[in-house]
């Protein structure tokens, strides 16, 4: 499959999910431990991630809900330009532990939690079964066509707030 053909996944995916408060963001193979954690001084990361937290009254933003050993935990938005290849951080979420577990659903499942996290997306979603069945499908469909490709990380977001980034690839 070409970009042409993930650029309508892509489509085809927001098209269908575009109301739903909670999704899965699945970050290409070729992105994996790229993290904004990894890429700025520690002590940034602890500003960005408590500054986050505050903002959010230590509540999900997407549930309202909060974990036992960690009340919420902070996740990247990033934005992917399926045309360019070009994955930009857009800003940062506080989620609950189960929220954050859907956000990365695959890590999830290779850990054993597939099945408590799914079940959390279709309560969070108010879906059936077989939509949170198709949300994951084309997850991952759309995972394997973007982990084909090389992206170009994109920290304008944190430049913009005068945080030095180091990147590492």
């Amino acid at each position: 499959m070409g970009a042409k053909n993930l650029v309508t996944l892509s489509k085809d995916f927001r098209k269908k999910f575009s109301g739903a408060p909670l999704t899965i963001e699945l970050v290409p193979r070729t992105c994996w431990f790229s993290n904004v954690r990894d890429h700025v001084r520690p002590s940034e990361w602890d500003k960005l991630r408590k500054e986050s937290y505050e903002k959010a009254n230590n509540c999900c933003e997407i549930c309202g809900g909060r974990g036992k050993q960690h009340a919420v935990e902070c996740h990247e938005i990033w934005i992917y330009d399926d045309n360019r290849f070009a994955q930009t951080l857009k800003g940062l979420i506080s989620l609950c532990p189960k929220c954050h577990d859907v956000k990365h659903y695959g890590r999830a499942e290779l850990q054993g939690r597939g099945d408590v996290v799914k079940a959390h997306l279709t309560k969070v979603n108010g879906w059936t079964n077989d939509q949170t069945n198709l949300h994951i499908e084309l997850a991952s469909q759309i995972w394997i066509e973007r982990s084909k490709h090389e992206w170009h990380l994109n920290f304008d977001w944190l430049t913009s707030k005068g945080i030095a980034v180091k990147p590492k690839r």
